[in-house]
């Protein structure tokens, strides 16, 4: 796997990146303590846990998350029926650990989300819930909500129930055991079936319109001597991971709408200007987008370690805007989809790690038990959009500053020196008025990604979408967490 790192021989940068870290969390007001009353009551959950008396544990549960990962939401089971499958989804009964209007839960509605830092996470719940008692651990009988979900042989949801049990993981693997294994040909069919199952899901994506942006990830890991950026494409058994979870979003979101109750995750369509704005940036940089291709399976088709492809895959973010959550009881509202996905949509699949999910669980289970939906749900559900759009806000500056801080100091003993670089947006001549590619003083900049390191800045000059260009660091702060470029010349 591809990464840059900090060398710790630079002592004052490591200090000064220790330094702005603390910095970013005092400016977000996050911290990883728990309140007293908040891990008193955790603790006194656990132990008066009692578990479900549906006892699934003798199917063959699997997790697939990243490396390290100790909060485990979600354990899939797959298996043939006929010539359809049979998905057996389990995801972590946070709900049972949570009273409503107690401790825990006011302070999960006050965090929203975990949010992750390169030192350490912020978590939604405290340590014993998140990862322990509630996370799905291998070899542990856990409590779930279990997601049966019927598929005939095109991966078409012909069924859905979801009601409460007691689950064992067999296995935790990382995405890159689970695609090793897959491409060894010797997967189990459990695994096996991740493969064949994600790929026709995929399909039937391209066809009702959705799309995906798959942008190289980059994230930031600390081994407990220095700071790590990890850049690398995402692994197909990501993609076919994902495609599960969807599925199961999707779902929820059916039996909602039908039982006229609940919470969805919607996302208007990118409006004509945008369209024809990408249509253009597509055609320049050499890719043109045709007239009838739909956007997700032309974004499906673009080749990230392309630089001009990868300028395009950023680009295509502006269509991808105006995410948020939409309650509803009694009376569905018209607008109910996400575009992303071109169907309705519901986030049901993190409750450790998300605050919504809860809800969403909680909600589909009564529904497919014929039973009211409890009323501290429907109390909550007109205020959550506002609780988790904060929340992803904070999230997102996190992120973002904790990135900036980390590249910063990676670069910060190389002001100076000139790297090559893909413009991932461009700018133009200045006009002497200040615009979203003019810095305050009419300078035009634009973004660029440096091919190595693989990190990202803005560059000060006139550049073109997709150039290969060379750049030159004048700035690296790390205090302020800050880095610009200046253009060098185009790229021999």
């Amino acid at each position: 796997m591809p990464y840059t790192h900090l060398d710790l021989k630079n002592r004052d940068s490591q200090l000064q990146l220790t330094r702005a870290l603390e910095s970013l969390k005092e400016e977000l007001d996050v911290s990883p303590e728990f309140p007293p009353a908040v891990l008193e009551e955790a603790r006194r959950m656990v132990a008066g846990q009692v578990l479900p008396a549906r006892d699934l544990t003798e199917l063959g549960f699997i997790t697939i998350d990243p490396q390290g990962s100790t909060d485990l939401d979600q354990a899939v089971h797959l298996e043939r029926l006929g010539d359809g499958y049979r998905v057996w989804y389990a995801i972590a009964d946070v709900p049972s650990f949570v009273e409503p209007g107690g401790a825990i839960d006011l302070e999960a509605r006050r965090r929203g989300q975990t949010i992750y830092a390169p030192d350490g996470r912020i978590s939604l719940h405290p340590e014993v819930i998140a990862e322990d008692a509630a996370s799905l651990l291998p070899g542990q009988v856990r409590a779930a909500f279990v997601w049966e979900l019927e598929l005939d042989p095109a991966a078409n949801v012909v069924s859905t129930a979801v009601g409460r049990a007691s689950v064992r993981s067999r296995a935790q693997l990382t995405y890159e055991e689970a695609q090793q294994d897959i491409d060894s040909g010797g997967a189990p069919e459990n695994l096996a079936l991740l493969k064949e199952i994600g790929l026709k899901r995929i399909l039937l994506e391209k066809q009702r319109g959705g799309a995906s942006l798959n942008l190289p990830e980059q994230e930031i890991a600390n081994d407990g001597d220095r700071y790590f950026i990890v850049s690398r494409p995402p692994l197909p058994a990501e993609d076919w991971n994902a495609q599960i979870s969807l599925m199961t979003g999707m779902a929820a979101a059916g039996l909602m709408v039908k039982g006229r109750i609940g919470i969805l995750r919607t996302m208007p369509p990118p409006d004509d200007s945008a369209v024809s704005r990408f249509r253009n940036q597509a055609k320049a940089l050499g890719r043109p987008w045709p007239q009838d291709v739909p956007y997700g399976e032309f974004l499906r088709s673009l080749d990230t370690s392309n630089p001009t492809q990868l300028s395009l895959m950023h680009a295509a973010a502006s269509l991808f805007r105006g995410a948020g959550y939409t309650s509803f009881d009694g009376e569905v509202p018209e607008a109910i989809e996400q575009a992303a996905i071109a169907a309705p949509y519901a986030h049901t699949t993190a409750p450790l790690r998300r605050l919504v999910d809860r809800f969403v669980l909680v909600t589909c289970e009564a529904l497919c038990a014929g039973r009211q939906v409890p009323g501290w749900v429907r109390e909550a559900l007109p205020e959550l959009n506002a609780l988790m759009s904060a929340s992803n806000q904070l999230a997102a500056r996190m992120e973002s500053g904790a990135l900036d801080a980390v590249e910063t100091a990676l670069l910060s003993n190389r002001v100076g020196e000139e790297f090559d670089a893909v413009v991932l947006t461009g700018s133009k001549p200045s006009n002497g008025s200040t615009s979203n590619n003019s810095s305050g003083n009419g300078t035009p900049f634009g973004m660029v990604q440096l091919l190595d390191p693989a990190v990202e800045g803005r560059c000060h000059g006139v550049m073109e979408a997709g150039a290969q260009v060379r750049v030159r660091l004048i700035t690296a702060d790390i205090d302020k967490r800050q880095m610009r470029f200046e253009l060098a010349a185009a790229a021999r």
